[in-house]
């Protein structure tokens, strides 16, 4: 949990599936599919700015509450998994 700083995405790639888990700047986690469904980047590559991820690579912004594409070019929607943190450790549910 104290690995993922404020407004930073994190990338990894567990079994074969890519995830992103983000922490907002009020201390919100937020977990995505780990490629961009625009361009397939990785999210980890952008920053987190209120509520939004800012993928730097694509220049696509996702809107992480409610989970929204937040540009006319992406019209297709990320995944969002819930998170919960459990003994300081981000736990993603899948």
């Amino acid at each position: 949990m104290d690995d993922i700083s404020k407004e930073d995405v994190i990338c990894f790639d567990p079994r074969g599936r890519s995830f992103a888990v983000c922490r907002s700047p009020n201390d919100e986690f937020f977990a995505t599919d780990g490629y961009c469904t625009h361009e397939k980047a990785h999210p980890a590559e952008g920053l987190v700015i209120d509520d939004v991820i800012e993928c730097l690579e694509a220049y696509w912004p996702l809107q992480l509450r409610p989970a929204k594409a937040k540009a006319r070019r992406v019209c297709v929607n990320l995944a969002i998994y819930p998170v919960r943190i459990e003994a300081g450790k981000v736990m993603l549910q899948i």
